[in-house]
C-alpha cells in the first residue's frame, strides 16, 4: 500500500529518512512550522499512516547509496518514537551488505519515550548521534520546547554522556534564534559538562543552495 507520503528524501549531501510524526515537544522554532526543507515542501512529509520496516528498507535501497554523505533517520517527528523499528531498519540494510554511515538526530528524550535505556542499542548501528540541546537552562528549555515528559531537560543532558559510551561521534546543537548568550553557555554544557561536539544550525526558513548544507555538514 502506498503511504502518498515522502519515506526518504534527499537533503544536502545526505539521504534522510522520515518515519513517523510523533514527537513529545512542540518547539517554538520547529520546521514544521515552515514551509520547506530544503527541495521538499513540509506538507509531504506529514504522514498519513507510519511506513512499515519492509517500507523504510525498500524505500532507501531504491538510491544508490554510494552518493551520500551519511543516512540520517531525520524527519518530521522525534525518530526515537519508532527506535525499536529504525534499529531494525539498519539490521536488515547491514544484512543486504549496505555500507552508509548513519546518523540519527533526537531530541535526547528516546529513554523516557521507551521507558527503557536504548544506549545500549546504538552500538554498532549508529556512527553519529545530533542531540538538540536547544538552549541552556530547564527553565528556558520548557519555555522553548515544550517537552511532554518532566525533567526532559535533565534526561537529554543524561542521555548525551550516556549514549558516547556506544557511538563514535556525539554532536549537541542549538538553533541560531537563540540568543549570543545562550549559545556561549550551550557551547559550555555541551564541550565542558557533556564532552560532545558543538554546533550552531541556521534556522531554516526557505530552499537554500546545497552547497550551504555541505559547509554546515548538516
Amino acid at each position: 500500500m502506498n503511504t502518498g507520503t515522502t519515506i526518504t528524501y534527499v537533503y544536502g549531501y545526505n539521504l534522510y529518512v522520515n518515519t513517523t510524526n510523533k514527537c513529545d515537544f512542540s518547539c517554538d522554532f520547529c520546521v514544521r512550522h515552515n514551509s520547506h526543507i530544503g527541495s521538499v515542501p513540509a506538507s509531504d512529509l506529514w504522514l498519513r499512516r507510519e511506513p512499515t520496516v519492509e517500507e523504510i528498507v525498500r524505500s532507501i535501497e531504491s538510491y544508490d547509496l554510494s552518493k551520500f554523505n551519511q543516512l540520517v533517520f531525520c524527519g518530521f517527528g522525534e525518530p526515537t518514537c519508532r527506535f525499536d523499528d529504525i534499529c531494525r531498519v539498519i539490521d536488515l540494510l547491514q544484512e543486504d551488505g549496505v555500507k552508509i554511515p548513519t546518523r540519527i538526530d533526537t531530541n535526547g528524550t528516546g529513554c523516557l519515550i521507551n521507558r527503557r535505556d536504548i544506549c545500549p542499542d546504538f552500538k554498532n548501528r549508529f556512527d553519529r548521534v545530533s542531540i538538540s540541546l536547544n538552549t541552556d537552562t530547564a527553565e528556558r528549555y520548557e519555555k522553548l520546547c515544550h517537552p511532554a515528559y518532566p525533567g526532559s531537560f535533565e534526561e537529554m543532558l543524561r542521555f548525551a554522556k550516556e549514549v558516547q559510551k556506544y557511538v563514535p561521534e556525539v554532536i549537541m546543537t542549538v538553533v541560531d534564534c537563540i540568543s549570543k548568550e545562550e549559545i556561549e553557555h550551550c557551547r559550555h554544557i555541551c564541550e565542558d559538562e557533556v564532552g560532545a561536539r558543538f554546533r550552531v544550525r541556521s534556522y531554516i526558513t526557505e530552499t537554500r543552495d546545497e552547497n550551504e548544507f555541505e559547509k554546515q555538514n548538516i
